[in-house]
């Protein structure tokens, strides 16, 4: 219990520390750039208090919780026992690891709906955007890039192949894609990347990562572990910019359906008065 204790004010010292530069430069431009008091300041304070609280008990939470079990259960499915059913460790190939490569989906999908931070900037496109944006439409296309990119960010340390070659591949798919994007998606696909890897997804990802590259014969933690949260950001990019050009592709194909059954409606018309004028 004291150690418990001990960690917990260690851990809101050194927050305290870290957050201590953004106060700063705050408390700065307020009160020595624009001259002006702090409104509110015993909020402030309060607020700022629970700020480097909940930081510090969500560090503690990581390394007790989420680093352990992240790692865990990655070294659970990828163990020979389990991926080759009492197998020789060298015989096994990427085909063998199909759980690791679905549990990657899953927690990469499930992390990335929970992420405060996606849902902070889904719901300010869906107001910015008089709803065009559906805030569930937007987190729903991030997830499925987040999962799609463990999916195959196991994939890679599985089979042991350079990270490089799916970022350069990647990003060749983004450019030619944004080329073809309605412009007004672009800039919230490019920023979905990068609010992905924030406070509830990376810890997992970074566990889950080292936990695979830690147990699959051959790999090296530092090599092969890290480079999924990489991958986190490039894929979601691919996604919402798909999202848009699907929503774009099906208003085209209702419009032109629309303007067909206009046109075939006038031409019954035109064909019933013809006939009409014929007969009399």
């Amino acid at each position: 219990m004291m150690n418990t204790v001990a960690q917990l004010a260690d851990m809101f010292l050194q927050t305290l520390i870290d957050v201590a530069p953004i106060a700063f430069i705050m408390i700065g431009f307020q009160v020595g750039v624009l001259r002006q008091n702090i409104p509110h300041l015993k909020q402030v304070l309060i607020g700022s208090f629970y700020v480097v609280l909940g930081l510090t008990l969500f560090l503690v939470g990581l390394e007790k919780a989420l680093f352990p079990i992240g790692e865990t259960l990655a070294k659970q499915l990828t163990d020979p026992a389990f991926v080759g059913g009492g197998r020789a460790a060298d015989t096994l190939d990427w085909t063998d690891y199909y759980w690791t490569y679905l549990f990657a989906f899953a927690i990469g999908f499930a992390t990335t709906i929970a992420e405060p931070s996606l849902i902070a900037v889904a719901l300010k496109a869906q107001e910015v955007s008089g709803g065009a944006v559906g805030a569930w439409g937007l987190r729903l296309a991030v997830a499925f890039g987040v999962a799609l990119s463990l999916a195959v960010g196991t994939f890679r340390i599985v089979t042991g192949t350079p990270l490089y070659l799916y970022m350069i591949a990647g990003y060749i798919v983004v450019v030619i894609q944004t080329l073809y994007t309605p412009r007004v998606i672009v800039p919230l696909a490019y920023d979905s990347g990068g609010v992905t890897t924030s406070t509830v997804t990376v810890p997992l990802v970074a566990a889950l990562g080292l936990g695979l590259a830690s147990t699959v014969p051959g790999r090296s933690a530092l090599l092969d572990g890290f480079g999924l949260i990489a991958l986190a950001s490039l894929f979601p990019m691919i996604t919402v910019m798909g999202y848009a050009q699907i929503g774009e592709w099906r208003a085209r194909r209702k419009s032109a359906a629309a303007e067909q059954t206009t046109r075939d409606t006038d031409s019954d018309s035109a064909t019933g008065t013809t006939a009409e004028g014929q007969s009399s």
